[in-house]
């Protein structure tokens, strides 16, 4: 159990996540109560790891804890086969300030740049359309063993990745696309996607990915400084790579910084995707 002090700075955490996120919450003695069908108590232990170590008083341990508090609400009311069939693949950038933590690993991409783990459509309902990473540490406060379930999501994806390579032969335009509940980063987890990016590249494709909507793999017309200057324009929670990534049929790595790529007209480029058109 935290020390007292910690409780007592938990709770105002609590009462402000209630007032600033609308979240339904109860404080009590051993935890915060989430009302519901069946009131889940969230002790304040749990709710120490939630903000992992951010400060209790800060705005970012009041989101962390928000998130936390409305996914456990969710687990518990989305159970059994409800929740296996919401059961998606998500892909996270390994240096993502939002990577779910080593635990929610499934699969490490080879190449360093790209996690996958289990991500979940409409659980949050803040995104009612989404598909958002649950943390795996939260699966488990939840009693949610997931296991099972990987090899449906992994067989998901491969098939959203065939889709998007026959969208490719029946539009070949350099630009990728979510498809189904698979975002652009998701997708680049799918080895049949990467065999197409590759091919078409002649083994190696340059991919701009600045956010996890839109991607570009034809950098011969995007200027060097694009993906970091889309990046710093995408709003926090939807980034994905700040640079550029090489795609093969089996890795996807980060460019290194000051890899080359032709020039082009960066103010035309950047002022189609600031009007969030595609290029």
């Amino acid at each position: 159990m935290p020390a007292e002090a910690v409780v007592r700075r938990l709770r105002q955490c609590a009462l402000a996540v209630a007032v600033l996120h609308d979240v339904d919450l109860t404080p009590a003695d051993d935890g915060v109560v989430l009302p519901g069908a069946t009131d889940v108590l969230v002790g304040w232990a749990e709710c120490g790891r939630a903000v992992a170590g951010e400060d209790p008083e800060s705005a970012g341990a009041r989101e962390r804890l928000a998130d936390w508090l409305v996914l456990r609400r969710a687990l518990a009311d989305h159970h059994g086969d409800d929740l296996a069939e919401r059961a998606r693949p998500y892909a996270v950038p390994v240096l993502s300030p939002r990577h779910p933590g080593l635990d929610w690993i499934r699969k490490a991409v080879p190449g360093d740049a790209l996690h996958l783990g289990f991500g979940f459509a409409g659980l949050d309902p803040r995104q009612p359309d989404g598909v958002i990473a649950v943390p795996h540490e939260l699966l488990r406060a939840a009693g949610v063993r997931p296991e099972a379930w990987w090899a449906k999501a992994v067989g998901y994806l491969e098939r959203m990745g065939q889709l998007a390579v026959q969208r490719f032969a029946r539009e070949p335009r350099p630009v990728l696309r979510p498809m189904g509940d698979c975002d652009v980063v998701t997708l680049l987890g799918s080895r049949a996607l990467r065999t197409m990016l590759a091919d078409q590249s002649g083994g190696l494709c340059p991919v701009a990915v600045p956010d996890r909507s839109r991607g570009w793999f034809d950098l011969s017309r995007v200027d060097p400084a694009f993906a970091a200057a889309a990046w710093q324009l995408t709003d926090p929670a939807a980034r994905a790579f700040p640079r550029p990534v090489l795609v093969t049929r089996d890795e996807v790595v980060t460019a290194r910084v000051g890899s080359p790529t032709a020039p082009t007209a960066p103010t035309l480029i950047m002022s189609e995707y600031a009007r969030n058109e595609p290029i």
